[in-house]
């Protein structure tokens, strides 16, 4: 099992955990915080994909919740607005970074294969280290986290 102090960060991650909310939805309301906004409706989608999309044992639902962010920042997500030409490939070296570092011991994204090895043990630790996987992301292509996309006036 992995070991570090506890930050503020971290105390952050336990306080969510602690409020309810999962690995997909955490990621996503340090996204909004970061960038002074609320969705409650996006945080409840968002729920739909934790746990390895709803216990089926399937893609984490960091990794799900790390794409996402990645979407949140770079998506498109209104008529007249493209997403950033490097989104789909951020997101393919978000995935390829997951299994080879982080995962590496378990050779999967699935959330099941995950807890088969380590159990709950390692889930904070993977919404930490995809949380900063994806502030990393972002900054290599001049895309400041404190910033999200525009939103319609």
């Amino acid at each position: 099992m992995e070991s570090f102090d506890l930050d503020d960060f971290q105390m952050e991650l336990m306080a969510l955990e602690g409020r309810g909310y999962h690995c997909s939805q955490v990621l996503l309301l340090l996204a909004l915080q970061q960038t002074g906004r609320e969705n409650p409706d996006l945080i409840r989608a968002m729920g739909g994909v934790a746990l390895g999309l709803g216990h089926s044992n399937e893609t984490c639902g960091a990794l799900l919740g790390g794409a996402c962010v990645l979407g949140f920042y770079c998506g498109k997500g209104m008529d007249g607005e493209r997403e950033h030409d490097m989104f789909r490939m951020m997101v393919r070296r978000l995935v390829e970074w997951f299994r080879d570092e982080p995962c590496s011991d378990c050779n999967s994204t699935k959330c099941g294969d995950i807890l088969d090895v380590h159990g709950r043990s390692k889930c904070g630790f993977l919404v930490r280290s995809v949380w900063g996987r994806c502030m990393e992301l972002l900054q290599a292509e001049g895309i400041d986290p404190m910033e999200g996309r525009e939103l319609p006036s």
